[in-house]
Formats: C-alpha cells, structure tokens, sequence
C-alpha cells in the first residue's frame, strides 16, 4: 500500500526520575512521530524517530533535517527500500512506519520470523541502580508484583557500591532471580577481573560489555569464567562478535534505533540464534509507539523469550499512546502493545508539518 501524506509531530515526554547516559544527564525524552496516512484513507501508520543523548553521534534537529531530505526526495511504500546512508533513528523510525503501514494494509502484525514457533507473551527485566539500599526497595516492589530477571547498572569507579548490592540482592532472592548487570565498558580488564572474583558464585547471569576494550572478552572469561553480553560493541566494531569465543558470550543485547532499525536486528537474531545465544531487546526510553513494535519482534523471534529491557516505560511520566503500554506485574502481551502502539494520542504531538507523497 502506498502512502498519501505523511505528517511530522514533534514530542516531549518528562522522565520520572534522572538518568544518566554515558555522562549526559537526561531529564526528558525528546522526539518526532511521523504518521503515513493510508492512500485509502482509512487509518495512519506510525513511526518513531528519537535519538538519545550520549548514544547516539545524530541529535534531534540532525534526524529532523535528514528525514525531511529523504521524504522530499521520494515517496513512501510498505516494503519500501531506503537509502542507505541514513542515520540509524532516522532509518528505524521509517521503516518502523512502513512495517506498520503493512500492517495496517493486511489487518495483521507483521511476520518477522514465519518460521519460529512465537509466544505473545513477553517477559521484562527490570533496571535497578543507586546504593544498595535504594537497588534493594526497588527490587522488593517489582519482585512483589512478579519480576523475577533484573538488571543492575555497575563501574569500575563505585565497584564497591556495586558489589555490595550484587551481595544485598543474592543474600535476599539467591537463585530465585536472574540478575544481570551492566558496565557499559567502564572497565579495564584487571579491574574486570578482580570485580568478577569479588561475586558470590552463581549470583550473576552475565555481565553485559564489561571492558573498555571489548576485544579482550574472551580472555576476561578465561580468568573469571563470568560470561558477557554485547550491546554497544555491536554497533561501534561491528565485526568484532564474529571473532569473540562464543563460550565467553551469553547474549546480545539489541536497541533497534541505534543498531540501525528493524531489519539489521532481525539480521542479527537470526545470527545469535545460530551461534546459541539469548537476544535481549532493549529501548532507549522511546515511547510506547517503539516499545509495542520491539515487544512484538521479540516475542515472535522464539515461544521462550528471554526477559526484554521494555521497562523503561515505567521512566516515563506519561506516554504517547491512547493506552499507554505497560503492564501491572512483569510481562507484555506482545500482540496487544503491538496494536495500541498505532492508537496514538496527537493530543501528546505537535504538528510540525504535512506532506502530500
């Protein structure tokens, strides 16, 4: 189906509580919806473009002047090929809106992997950081109302705070919680390996991009036989996964607007399927419009999903969506979030231009 006009919103979304991203302080979450509207005139299909602050090298107005250049130049059709030198939200925001345009066009999710039995039932993990004190309340809450896999935000530079809510945490739940942690490469790998030796056994799952040099994963296992997980090494040395020891490795840990949309993470499930490893989806607090989307690629991609990072929409103060998604305990129906994240409240956008394709 081919678009008529495609309409360009603009978004503000105040966070519950500040984050820090890579050094950069984010009060907030700012981003451009763009709707396809269906050449019948019968429904919009939506997408989202939101760069984020200390992860991506684009920001706002940069994604904004190079989807207007794209969309002036050419018109829109599900199934579309895009240029390829687009920067990876701007790519994942339009093919996002043209996978939803198909959808929108058949009455029917999309199709990601036809031939892998799904489970619409996704299971979340749930993000911890702070003092051990602040990590331990917090897990408590979320534990009360179902969670059983968290994530736990770890440094070279307060490694002694980190290991004293890994002990807090293990000596609470011991193995009735996954754990996993996140170093975002702050660590060399001496450090690494002396913070590995300072867990009690069995307490962590994995820990996701350990080192400042991802390269020297596989000996980090070799010394402290803690596997790891790749998030931002698949994205800054792309061919670097392939040369790792897959023993040393557990997961990937996919955020599709960075990555570069949709069809490069389905490229690299089915690559982390084939070398035996979980695929984590995780969001880079985008509205709920993006998180049905990943919800549902996630679920489709195996009937045993791994627990996803989604829970960053409870970091929003209020979402996009007529039904905002989310959940009251710990799993997402994937084929629900999926259908409301195209109900989409334009009360919550601002219009910023309309064009006729």
């Amino acid at each position: 189906m081919n678009a008529s006009h495609l309409f360009l919103y603009r978004y503000t979304i105040p966070l519950t509580e500040e984050v820090n991203i890579r050094g950069h302080r984010i009060n907030g979450r700012e981003g451009i919806v763009l709707a396809l509207q269906c050449s019948d005139g019968k429904g919009k299909a939506f997408g989202e473009i939101a760069p984020l602050p200390g992860l991506h090298d684009e920001c706002l107005d940069m994604a904004e002047a190079q989807l207007i250049d794209c969309i002036s130049s050419r018109t829109l059709t599900a199934g579309d090929e895009l240029p390829g030198a687009l920067y990876p939200s701007v790519r994942t925001g339009l093919e996002m809106a043209m996978i939803n345009l198909a959808a929108t066009a058949s009455g029917t999710p999309p199709s990601f992997f036809p031939e892998t039995e799904s489970s619409e039932q996704l299971p979340l993990n749930a993000l911890l950081f702070g003092n051990a004190p602040a990590v331990l309340k917090r897990a408590e809450t979320l534990f009360s109302i179902g969670y059983r896999t968290f994530k736990l935000k770890v440094d070279a530079k307060s490694a002694a705070n980190a290991i004293e809510c890994i002990r807090a945490l293990y000596g609470k739940y011991e193995n009735g919680i996954e754990l996993r942690l996140d170093a975002n490469q702050t660590f060399t790998l001496d450090e690494a390996v002396d913070f590995a030796a300072r867990i009690p056994e069995g307490a962590v799952s994995y820990i996701e991009e350990p080192l400042r040099d991802a390269a020297a994963i596989g000996e980090f296992h070799a010394r402290s036989a803690m596997l790891s997980a790749l998030d931002e090494t698949l994205w800054q040395h792309p061919g670097l996964a392939e040369s790792l020891p897959v023993e040393a490795l557990k997961a990937m840990v996919l955020k599709p607007n960075r990555l570069g949309g949709i069809d490069a993470v389905i490229r690299l499930m089915r690559k982390a399927e084939k070398a035996g490893l979980q695929t984590v989806l995780s969001s880079a607090f985008e509205s709920g419009i993006s998180l049905g989307m990943y919800a549902w690629l996630a679920a489709s991609a195996s009937a045993k999903p791994p627990a996803c990072g989604l829970d960053t929409f409870r970091y929003l103060k209020h979402d996009l969506l007529e039904t905002p998604f989310g959940t009251s305990d710990s799993v997402i129906d994937a084929r629900k979030a999926f259908t409301e994240g195209q109900k989409v409240d334009l009360h919550a956008l601002n219009l910023l231009s309309i064009w006729t394709l």
